[in-house]
């Protein structure tokens, strides 16, 4: 995969903590940085796939069962006996 430098600023204290953390996992910021984005990327193209899907599924609409026709009324439903 082809990459491309980027300049990214951030707050000197969390800079540090990332260093630490790149350390710990034994990578690079850049590394790092490039799993944790590729990350949320997965994540929000899942988010969208799975919106799309049910988007369609409702606009297909759902079969209860019913033929369209429903054959009690609400105050049938909640009739108390």
């Amino acid at each position: 995969m082809e990459t491309q430098n980027i300049t990214l600023s951030l707050p000197k204290e969390l800079l540090l903590k990332v260093k630490l953390l790149a350390v710990k996992r034994q990578t690079s910021v850049s590394g790092l940085l490039s799993m944790t984005l590729e990350y949320l990327v997965q994540q929000e193209e899942a988010y969208v796939h799975s919106q799309r899907r049910h988007i369609q599924w409702l606009e297909q609409g759902i079969d209860l069962g019913t033929g369209g026709h429903i054959k009690t009324t609400r105050d049938d439903l909640h009739e108390r006996r």
